[in-house]
């Protein structure tokens, strides 16, 4: 509840007073721009660990993968709304979408799976998940990462890392069609392969229309809170980076920190309780949801708006890529997991990082 009135309070006072606040007087001040990107973080921050806390209790309640999904589905909603804050906000970065997309590849198969892989391994040596599960997320987080990242840098109709509008629309329903085709083998025809038998050892809370309707409604109004917030974060940051000359890259990175830390939080909780499988589902969702549903989204965005979407990465991203999805094949090539793999997934989680303020 706390949460709540906290999160909607800070909403109220930015409608009433957002203008005096966000003005280009307080944002030159130094110390209170670094005040209200706090505030206004911490609010978002607060709130996103909601909307897993009661993604959570909705999992206990409905099992896996539904569980998962529902809390991979919540956070590619705040990320499109933070993405569009930003696209259609007074800079208009044409490579927000781009930037996100890549650093969500980038925390979530590298950062968040080698610090879980590397914490389960520490406490349990090896650890078991379904292999054919892992298999059917990479089999189409590979082409639709490659759609969306890496062929727009090559495609010879444009010169700039766009899609021109016939590519676009048939990208945006091509990867949307797949991403549902992969949600109907997830949820029905092969639900058994996103699980293992012995992946609950407690009793789950008990299922009512009731129950579920509130924590629905819970997690709703914790995500409202995070998009009607997007646009004032979206202010405050963009004018820190340009201040300070700081990578545009940054503001994607910076987005998909905000929004998936939370999930990571859970994701290495799981590793931590030897539920990879649930750790597994978290990550590899994670990121095939944001490529299935952030792709379209921003396309669509830009073709009602009228604005460039800037999609296809640099030769570096392209290696980072490249690599990250040819070590994720590797590690989830064998049905346990050791430190091993979470070590050489940082390391490369570390590159990445160090190539945003040093390309």
């Amino acid at each position: 509840m706390w949460r709540l009135i906290s999160g909607w309070g800070t909403v109220v006072a930015f409608a009433l007073f957002g203008g005096d606040l966000l003005s280009k007087s307080v944002l030159e001040k130094g110390p209170l721009e670094a005040l209200l990107f706090v505030w206004i973080l911490g609010a978002i921050l607060w709130c996103a660990f909601g909307v897993v806390t009661e993604a959570d209790h909705l999992a206990e309640m409905l099992g896996e993968p539904l569980g998962t999904l529902i809390l991979t589905l919540s956070i590619v909603v705040i990320e499109v709304m933070l993405i569009s804050a930003v696209m259609l906000g007074g800079g208009g970065s044409p490579t927000v979408g781009r930037d996100t997309m890549f650093a969500v590849m980038m925390i979530v198969l590298n950062g968040v799976v080698g610090l879980s892989l590397v914490v389960g391994g520490i406490r349990h040596h090896t650890q078991d998940y379904s292999l054919e599960g892992a298999t059917a997320y990479l089999s189409v987080i590979i082409p639709l990462a490659t759609i969306a990242l890496i062929l727009p840098s090559v495609t010879q109709s444009t010169s700039d890392g766009t899609l021109t509008t016939t590519q676009a629309i048939l990208f945006s329903i091509a990867t949307a069609v797949l991403y549902v085709i992969f949600l109907i083998v997830q949820t029905s025809r092969h639900r058994d392969l996103f699980t293992l038998s012995d992946d609950d050892g407690h009793v789950r809370e008990e299922v009512s229309p009731g129950t579920i309707a509130r924590h629905t409604i819970l997690l709703l109004a914790n995500v409202l809170v995070i998009v009607l917030l997007a646009k004032r974060l979206d202010k405050v940051v963009t004018h820190g980076i340009d201040d300070l000359g700081l990578p545009v890259a940054l503001t994607g990175f910076l987005i998909a920190l905000i929004i998936f830390t939370p999930e990571g939080v859970s994701a290495l909780k799981a590793a931590y309780r030897n539920q990879l499988q649930r750790t597994v589902n978290l990550c590899l969702g994670a990121c095939l949801s944001t490529v299935g549903l952030t792709l379209p989204a921003v396309l669509t965005i830009g073709l009602i708006t009228g604005r460039d979407v800037l999609l296809g990465v640099d030769p570096t991203g392209i290696v980072l890529i490249s690599l990250t999805l040819v070590l994720s094949i590797v590690t989830f090539s064998g049905p346990r997991t050791t430190v091993l793999e979470g070590a050489v997934h940082l390391l490369v989680f570390f590159v990445y990082v160090v190539l945003i303020f040093s390309p």
